[in-house]
């Protein structure tokens, strides 16, 4: 489980790229690098990490459910995840 502080930092850092996003797509179409460099630093999409939405585990992610290996292995072997199952033959 991430630290409580990592998981704030890393909202707030989707939230920023959420509010600068189309004033960055204008900026960089427009080639105004200079502009560019003057917004906040976190605003840049590239600063994002893929994080599991419960328990904000950085490594073992999986883009298509939004989780970690973990998580999902847990959730799918109680049944919580509609269509997966464990493999057998």
């Amino acid at each position: 489980m991430a630290k409580e502080s990592v998981k704030a930092r890393q909202k707030k850092r989707e939230a920023l790229v959420a509010k600068f996003a189309e004033k960055r797509a204008a900026l960089k179409a427009a080639g105004d690098y200079a502009a560019l460099d003057l917004l906040p630093k976190n605003a840049s999409p590239v600063r994002l990490k893929n994080r599991c939405k419960l328990t904000g585990r950085p490594k073992g992610y999986m883009r298509y459910f939004g989780i970690s290996r973990v998580i999902f292995r847990d959730m799918a072997l109680d049944g919580k995840i509609p269509g997966v199952k464990k493999a057998s033959w």
